[in-house]
């Protein structure tokens, strides 16, 4: 099973303010435990949304919007991807995320973790499509 943890936004993210080297070491050590335990698929920090632009389709003709974007609390500043056994593993690795180690913004760290649908939870889908997924985007694993 495929899992995103997502590390919600807050005015630092947003200001660009960058991590400093003990930020960056502590992270890399959490880091490191995903890929010591075979978990981790992709994880990435996010640009500030001054760097970002939304599309929407107004009527169906897309309309873009330049960022920032005022909900702070509705952004997203970085992502792991993590495969794992069940949901109940993912929430552990989420609740071992080091962020009281992490300067705090004046706001309460947030993670959240939803679950990938995967190839084998769509049971009508067509077999060439199964297959296009799973060989360009990797879904359909086992976890």
């Amino acid at each position: 099973m495929r899992f995103m943890m997502i590390v919600k936004a807050d005015k630092n993210t947003e200001a660009g303010v960058l991590p400093t080297a003990n930020d960056l070491e502590v992270m890399g050590r959490y880091n490191e435990e995903l890929v010591k335990a075979g978990v981790l698929v992709d994880g990435a920090g996010l640009q500030p949304s001054s760097k970002g632009a939304r599309v929407t389709f107004v009527n169906g003709k897309p309309q873009v919007t330049d960022g920032p974007f005022a909900e702070t609390k509705e952004l997203i500043a970085g992502y792991w991807i993590i495969q794992v056994n069940s949901r109940d593993e993912a929430i552990e690795w989420a609740k071992r995320v080091p962020f009281s180690h992490l300067p705090a913004s004046g706001r309460q760290p947030e993670i959240e973790v939803r679950q990938f649908f995967e190839v084998e939870d769509f049971p009508n889908i067509p077999p060439d499509v199964a297959e296009f997924e799973r060989k360009h985007f990797g879904t359909g694993h086992k976890g």
